[in-house]
């Protein structure tokens, strides 16, 4: 008779969760033994948590199907936290699979003993802990369930270890799938109505919108009736590029948020919400909706938001226009030594079709929008919970999920050490990613903030503190011994070069850019 862990995996493939992002320890290893019989899982080892756990959201989000991951109690979850709630942001389906000290073990308060549920509730929506091995199975169903949504979300199974090892288990049918909710029509007539009352009006875009179905609908409307078209700045997923629509997304900065939806009397929300600022300032409003503007929420992110679009058109008679696309256009190689401003322009001059961009390098792609609008399609992931972190380990799942596709993983100095370990899965599984190092020996990001802080000096001390020189980073060598194939360019034209080549070789590669702060 199989195990739980057995039929934990036969119910996981079953159901069609067939990759796990694993990083486990003793409780959990009765799983992995298990997974020899079923060999139609794919287990992926990382170093640390925290790139299973953005490689699992990375997968979901070019997927739209969950993968799992295999953690180790309570600590084990808790260092794949900060990417777990960059998945919770994006709403995207991930199972969590937490191992536990054997249900009679807890009593003697072990070492590693912890609350694992109160951990996993700052990000996980359903949470759930396995008693018995013969309800293991059913358990990890209605996990796959809760994940699934709609809107998908992180759903978190704790598994004792005896729990594992029990042999009275057998593996479960799915559960009936919920469907989107349908779009009240009352709201599409009101969405219809605040357009038709105003010259003015914008479209904020998100979740779903932002796919091609959503954009051409979206545009459809645009070209209709004037309404501007924007993105949310934490878009999990993009399609952009030439023959699809070009949205506007919304900026990180706040002051540039008011510009951009300056004048407006009315924003519809479309699988979106209100625009609120990153962080609190001091006199400053955190609400980024212009004064005197109305809100109207046409779809919420748990809807069938594209629908909602298409119904928005026929509505305003839209259904027939020939929406406004995006030409193509290729931007100069660039010469001479190397900026921020270079980089982004380099990657619109060599981005081959159907790239998946996974956008971490914060400050430094400020301008990667103006330099890839007209290049072939791609999609662009970003940083959805401010989590930094992310951009590595969301490259590792979207190059599992799409092998086929090229994955440029565009990375800041300084949050690629916190999952730096992303290499190693990269090199181990011979991922298609190139990754490119923004190096300005600095967190940018901070040293923008540390100089909009208000009628405050920045001395010494304070510039110590987001400063990555006094030892100089190498990624070249940190590449190197995480098995990665890495080079330093100092000038655009070794930098295109490079590209070239590596975008032309299907494997992992890193590319170290030194670039000014």
């Amino acid at each position: 008779m199989p195990n739980g862990a057995d039929a934990l995996i036969r119910t996981l493939v079953d159901l069609g969760v067939d990759t796990c992002f694993t990083n486990p320890g003793t409780s959990e290893l009765h799983f992995v033994a298990a997974l020899d019989a079923v060999p139609e899982m794919r287990a992926i080892p990382t170093l640390f948590e925290g790139v299973a756990t953005g490689a699992a959201d990375g997968y979901a989000r070019m997927r739209e199907a969950p993968a799992a991951t295999l953690l180790h109690l309570g600590p084990g979850l808790g260092n794949g936290l900060a990417n777990l709630h960059n998945a919770r942001r994006a709403k995207v389906p991930v199972v969590n699979i937490v191992g536990d000290h054997a249900t009679y073990h807890r009593q003697h308060d072990a070492p590693l003993q912890s609350d694992i549920e109160t951990v996993a509730r700052n990000v996980s929506t359903w949470v759930w802990r396995s008693e018995r091995s013969e309800d293991l199975a059913r358990d990890v169903a209605e996990a796959i369930t809760a994940a699934v949504g709609p809107p998908g979300q992180v759903a978190t199974l704790i598994v004792p270890a005896d729990v594992f090892w029990q042999e009275r288990a057998q593996p479960s049918a799915a559960p009936a799938r919920v469907a989107p909710p349908a779009i009240p029509g009352n709201l599409v007539e009101d969405a219809a109505k605040a357009i038709r009352a105003s010259q003015r009006t914008g479209i904020l875009l998100g979740g779903a919108a932002l796919r091609e179905r959503g954009l051409i609908a979206a545009a459809r409307i645009a070209a209709a009736t004037g309404a501007r078209l924007f993105a949310e700045r934490s878009a999990a997923r993009l399609e952009r590029g030439a023959g699809l629509p070009a949205v506007e997304r919304l900026a990180y900065w706040p002051e540039l948020v008011h510009r951009q939806l300056d004048g407006l009397e009315r924003l519809i929300l479309a699988g979106a919400r209100a625009p609120v600022s990153f962080f609190a300032y001091p006199g400053k409003e955190s609400s980024l909706v212009p004064d005197g503007c109305e809100l109207t929420e046409l779809s919420s992110p748990a809807s069938d938001v594209p629908r909602s679009l298409d119904q928005l058109a026929d509505v305003l008679g839209a259904a027939g226009v020939k929406p406004i696309l995006q030409p193509r256009s290729t931007p100069p190689r660039p010469r001479g030594p190397l900026t921020p401003e270079k980089v982004c322009q380099a990657i619109g001059a060599t981005l081959p079709d159907g790239a998946i961009l996974s956008d971490e390098g914060i400050t430094s792609t400020a301008t990667l929008a103006a330099s890839t609008g007209g290049a072939p399609k791609h999609d662009l992931l970003t940083l959805t919970g401010g989590a930094i972190g992310q951009g590595l380990p969301v490259a590792v799942g979207a190059a599992v999920a799409c092998p086929d596709r090229p994955v440029i993983a565009l990375e800041a100095d300084g949050s690629a050490l916190y999952t730096i370990q992303s290499l190693w899965t990269m090199a181990r599984e011979r991922l298609n990613v190139t990754v490119v190092i923004f190096n300005n020996r600095a967190y940018g990001i901070l040293g923008a903030e540390l100089t909009r802080l208000n009628g405050r000096s920045t001395g010494r001390t304070a510039r110590t503190l987001i400063e990555l020189g006094d030892p100089n980073l190498d990624f070249v060598k940190l590449g190197a011994g995480l098995g990665i194939p890495s080079r330093r360019v100092d000038t655009a034209e070794q930098l295109t070069g490079t590209l070239v080549q590596t975008l032309a070789d299907a494997g992992p590669h890193l590319i170290e850019a030194s670039v000014p702060l």
